[in-house]
């Protein structure tokens, strides 16, 4: 193998990824990174078993070949070299000694036979669709933080994606709380196909996807076991969970008793303030719902932490309220997180008693939900 290409792209390259090396590993292979001539680029690849991520750049091949380089080392000394053209060199097909060079700079690298690396899969042929990337990225924000992080539950570890007609709707929850956002497809799915994709497979798409302008292109294995995500010179496969994710559905309140519309950025500053006492108070933020008792004076509500043994906060915002005066409490970090995802100026929660879940939606839109359970307090 013998080519030449950029630093700075060989840069990006790795450090794409390298985010799916694996780490600590019973197969240590999976800490090194593949390099292959590809029809006149350069393909990387890195994999935990449970992801993989691929790259293509641009390179000027002279002889074809293959070898894997452990992750750490390679990356460090690309980084650190000049913004110069860089030769890569294996002497023999059988030579496991990657040779770099750039301008002043050399290094010999001992590496394991590429015939040795995990094979990546490979979906042709699948259920296939679009989505716009600024969309993709949106929904992940969105609602992937909602997955559980503890293995306890594996379904509730990964988002539930329904790819319906023209619809994807992704849907994540840890027991504590729900979110769930829809959004358009470029491409109508052929036909209705539901998986469950791990949210870490997620949060790296998402960081995939930066400078992502075109749609992204979507493809599941006819077994469902895996799924593909297709960006420019860039291809993340996953394994999917398998199992049932919850009927979530049936988590959302279908009434109310109360309903408030605040300000987010209000809403989100009275929690925080009254989270430097929540932390020592078992995380509880609790509100207090009043109506208004005219039009010349609207509602408003009351946010408060306590702390036993170092105090209590209290704060108030101005909120317009259809319906009775009404008590919640939250866990101010699922509450933080509820806001955080809401873009839009307002926010409006619904409330139907104090053990009962609070609905959060986003004022002038109808493509994302977030429920939160209650916390139990004595008021």
């Amino acid at each position: 193998m013998k080519l030449y290409c950029l630093q700075e792209n060989l840069n990006r390259g790795l450090n794409l990824v390298g985010r799916a090396a694996a780490g600590r590993t019973t197969l240590p292979i999976t800490n090194n990174i593949l390099l292959a001539t590809d029809q006149g680029r350069l393909k990387l690849v890195a994999t935990n078993l449970e992801m993989a991520i691929s790259c293509w750049i641009g390179a000027k091949v002279e002889e074809e070949g293959a070898i894997t380089i452990p992750a750490r080392i390679l990356t460090e000394f690309i980084a650190s070299l000049p913004n110069d053209k860089v030769e890569m060199t294996l002497s023999s097909p059988r030579s496991k000694v990657l040779e770099l060079k750039c301008a002043r700079f050399e290094a010999k690298m001992s590496g394991v036979d590429a015939k040795d690396f995990p094979p990546i899969p490979h979906i042709d042929d699948g259920a296939s669709t679009k989505v716009d990337a600024d969309l993709l990225k949106k929904g992940i924000r969105k609602v992937v933080f909602a997955a559980a992080t503890d293995d306890s539950r594996p379904v509730l570890t990964g988002v539930n994606a329904e790819f319906d007609n023209d619809t994807l709707t992704l849907a994540a929850a840890d027991g504590f709380r729900l979110a769930v956002y829809k959004l358009p497809l470029a491409s109508k799915m052929s036909q209705k196909v539901t998986a469950i994709i791990p949210s870490r497979t997620l949060s790296e798409l998402q960081k995939l996807s930066v400078d992502q302008e075109e749609p992204v292109n979507i493809m599941l294995s006819p077994s469902r076991s895996q799924i593909i995500f297709r960006l420019k010179d860039v291809e993340l496969v996953s394994q999917l969970v398998q199992g049932n994710f919850p009927q979530y559905s049936q988590l959302i309140p279908q009434s109310y008793g109360t309903r408030v519309i605040a300000d987010v950025k209000q809403f989100a500053q009275a929690n925080k303030t009254a989270s430097i006492f929540a932390r020592d108070g078992s995380g509880i933020v609790r509100l207090v719902i009043n109506p208004g008792k005219d039009e010349t004076k609207p509602g408003n509500m009351v946010i408060s932490a306590r702390a036993e043994e170092l105090g209590e906060d209290t704060g108030e915002i101005d909120v317009s309220v259809q319906g009775e005066e009404a008590k919640i409490a939250f866990n101010t970090r699922y509450l933080a997180e509820a806001l955080d995802a809401i873009t839009e100026q307002q926010v409006a929660l619904e409330v139907t008693n104090p053990s009962s879940p609070g609905v959060f939606r986003p004022v002038g839109s109808d493509d994302y939900l977030h429920v939160v359970m209650p916390m139990f307090v004595s008021w």
